[in-house]
């Protein structure tokens, strides 16, 4: 029942992008920092553009594309509400995946409107519309994740529409994590029971979502967990600490 001795650390570049968008120019250089992430020991980079471009927009996608195939071995995965349409020079969610082809897609059920991530798939009401668009996905190489909750009846779905990963909404556990709740240990278990599922029928588990120098480390010790997408929390603690030591920081954990 023990976690595989290294996740993946990918760096999501969004509030690099939203500092930069307060601001005419192009300071900071969401590239630039990109490429710093890397050097620090990320093992790969996330976005999530938005039709309203509030931070990611599509040139840093094409971009950050560009980057990552100068680095052997570094993942970089869009993620998004794949209904997202062409909203003036937005080109489109799916546009951009298959102009740029990242390693992986991450597949949220947001709606354009939504501050953040908020929730998983309901496959039982959303599966049959996603699984031409995770066969397509397919088809142009490009790995597929679902943003799901820990309820492995939904994850078994998941599987089954041909996903091959599912990445598990984290802010609940941060949440009774920070809050210190109660209910914390009955919660944590659902997650555990998720990715033992996960594991036993032989889909990929990520996980993202308010993950933090604090409740990283025990959310680690759910088994085989591939990858983390961090961003909130670690470009705060980059203000405090450098980026470059930020992501060692996370990096060091994900190998603990």
């Amino acid at each position: 029942m023990s976690h595989i001795n290294k996740t993946a650390l990918s760096v999501n570049l969004n509030k690099i992008a939203l500092i930069r968008n307060s601001r005419p120019g192009n300071y900071p250089n969401v590239v630039t920092h990109g490429e710093v992430c890397i050097q620090a020991g990320a093992d790969g980079l996330t976005v999530h553009p938005r039709p309203d471009q509030r931070h990611i927009r599509p040139r840093d996608v094409y971009e950050l594309s560009d980057l990552v195939k100068s680095f052997p071995g570094i993942e970089f995965n869009i993620e998004g509400n794949p209904y997202a349409e062409s909203v003036a020079d937005f080109p489109g969610f799916l546009k951009l995946v298959h102009d740029v082809r990242p390693h992986q897609c991450t597949l949220v059920p947001d709606s354009n409107e939504q501050l953040t991530s908020d929730h998983g798939f309901n496959l039982h009401v959303a599966g049959k519309k996603l699984q031409p668009l995770i066969h397509e996905l397919h088809d142009i190489g490009v790995r597929v994740s679902l943003f799901m909750d820990p309820d492995p009846e939904q994850i078994s779905l998941a599987k089954e529409l041909g996903a091959d990963r599912i990445e598990l909404y984290t802010g609940p556990y941060a949440e009774a994590y920070k809050n210190n709740d109660d209910s914390f240990n009955a919660l944590f278990q659902t997650y555990m029971t998720a990715a033992l599922h996960a594991q036993e029928i032989g889909i990929g588990l990520n996980a993202g979502h308010d993950l933090n120098l604090e409740n990283l480390a025990h959310f680690r010790k759910v088994p085989q967990l591939l990858e983390v997408s961090i961003g909130h929390a670690l470009t705060v603690d980059a203000i405090a600490m450098g980026l470059p030591k930020a992501v060692r920081t996370y990096k060091t954990i994900c190998l603990a």
